[in-house]
């Protein structure tokens, strides 16, 4: 076999491989030979056919697995001979003249095809002992952790049945049917539907116009869907809402004691703060942390320079532009709404990509050279929490992660770059500062803000490698779905 490099630009690199069609025929007649005792054939004794006969009836076929093998096995061990690493699967060029072909598979030509693919860069690992990184730390109130857990008693309380008419703070259950131009639209019925008056979950004006509504009582309201409403059919439209009042219920006193643990599944008052208080820990740690590696990958940043595989940073940078449109799609926004315009966008999100490439693969070689692995168990844990997110689906998601060697690999890559940080964070110099939670939330609101007017509404699909959007608290605040309901409202209560 013969191994020739035909171009080597930059990381760009193209083999020519050639296997001399003696060598193939070679190959074919072992394989017959191994076949030869196994295989019946009408007029022949076992083990007597002929190696000619045999040739004919299986000849094709077997170098045709031959060829098959060669190009499934050979890339990985030339690249591995050569001691390169490839950025994406090669890509293969073999003859598509039928002619040729036919030529090969009878070992009348040689077998020819070539390997176009980036190699990854080489990278020279600089010393960390330089790097400084303030942690910000907040003590959480006992206010707070009250406040929180005042919330939860909000959510959970009980409600009775009343006779007078609904006021603020009421429940309501009801029917209802919303209609634009007379004519019913999709998501606009409920049946059932509670609602509280004057929790803000619904519509603007659509609470307002049920104090003072009775059990039995049916009403038509009028309201205008908001502008900017996600449903592009209903955005800005007036609409009616048929109701029918099923029941008005008065809320019941909020108490922070043992019973309202209990009804939580909880098992004192006391256990209940224990689990708010976590909670908040847990919210804050999370700004912590994502500060913190914000500050370590923008250091690595400035200390590596060096080019970048083109058909990874394609690959990145089509799924950001990707969630960026759909991000506008769906706010029904334009790059001018946003103070730029799409080829300043493309460019920054280019560079972006380009960032995450380079300082991902920075990180794998740290996280490499540093002996850092991901277990069997935190893999499973892993692939655990995507099962919870979607209920009822788990046994596709499973088969999906078993026959899909990308999806395993999506799910390692965010917990082997979380480990690669922590083992970062006991090589360099870390202080503590001592902030409160105004300083905490308003840096991360006002980072939200400069963000957005970079150059698109949102960079969530930019999020992996850039720590300024792994998290930093820009979550939208709820939406409106078809309907009067907002469409997270609960979720977010919860």
């Amino acid at each position: 076999m013969q191994v020739i490099e035909t171009l080597a630009e930059g990381l760009k690199r193209e083999i020519k491989v050639v296997i001399p069609a003696k060598d193939m025929e070679d190959k074919m007649n072992e394989r017959l030979a191994d076949v030869k005792d196994k295989v019946r054939i009408n007029g022949f004794r076992p083990g007597k056919v002929p190696a000619a006969h045999l040739k004919k009836v299986y000849g094709k076929s077997i170098m045709a697995d031959l060829v098959n093998e060669i190009v499934r096995e050979q890339p990985a061990a030339i690249l591995s001979s050569r001691g390169e690493k490839s950025a994406t699967q090669p890509e293969i060029a073999m003859t598509e003249d039928k002619d040729e072909a036919d030529k090969i598979l009878a070992a009348q030509q040689d077998f020819e095809f070539t390997l176009s693919y980036e190699v990854l860069p080489p990278i020279e690992l600089k010393s960390v002992k330089g790097l400084k990184v303030t942690r910000e730390v907040i003590d959480i109130s006992d206010d707070e952790v009250n406040e929180q857990v005042l919330k939860v008693a909000e959510s959970a309380r009980s409600y009775e049945t009343k006779t007078g008419k609904a006021a603020n703070g009421d429940r309501i259950t009801m029917d209802y049917v919303g209609k634009v131009d007379g004519e019913a639209f999709e998501g606009g019925t409920d049946q059932g539907a509670e609602l509280v008056i004057g929790s803000g979950r619904f519509i603007p004006g659509f609470e307002d116009q049920l104090v003072g509504v009775k059990a039995g009582e049916e009403k038509t309201i009028t309201v205008t869907f908001p502008a900017d409403y996600p449903a592009k059919n209903l955005a800005g439209k007036e609409a009616t809402f048929d109701i029918t009042v099923k029941d008005v219920a008065a809320p019941g006193a909020v108490e922070i004691n043992d019973e309202l643990a209990s009804k939580l599944g909880i098992e004192s008052a006391d256990r209940l703060k224990e689990i708010v208080r976590g909670q908040i820990e847990s919210q804050y740690g999370s700004l912590t942390r994502q500060k913190l590696k914000r500050q370590i990958l923008d250091q690595l940043d400035e200390m590596y320079k060096f080019e970048t595989p083109a058909s990874l940073v394609d690959a990145e940078y089509n799924g950001i532009w990707s969630q960026v449109n759909n991000d506008l799609a769906q706010s029904g926004k334009t790059f001018e709404d946003e103070d730029t315009t799409e080829e300043k966008a493309r460019d920054e999100y280019k560079a972006l990509a380009e960032r995450r490439v380079r300082l991902g693969l920075v990180l794998s070689e740290i996280g490499e050279k540093a002996g850092v692995e991901v277990s069997e168990d935190e893999m499973q844990r892993a692939i655990y929490d995507q099962l919870r997110q979607y209920p009822g689906q788990e046994k596709q998601i499973l088969e999906f992660f078993r026959s899909q060697p990308g999806a395993a690999a999506s799910i390692r890559a965010p917990i082997f770059e979380e480990k690669v940080i922590d083992h970062l964070l006991t090589e360099i110099d870390v202080t503590d500062k001592k902030v409160t939670k105004e300083e905490l939330l308003a840096e991360e609101e006002g980072e939200a803000k400069a963000e957005t007017k970079k150059a698109a509404p949102k960079k969530k699909a930019a999020a992996k490698a850039e720590a300024a959007e792994a998290g930093e608290g820009e979550e939208a605040a709820p939406k409106k779905k078809a309907a009067p309901k907002k469409k997270a409202a609960d979720e977010s209560a919860e």
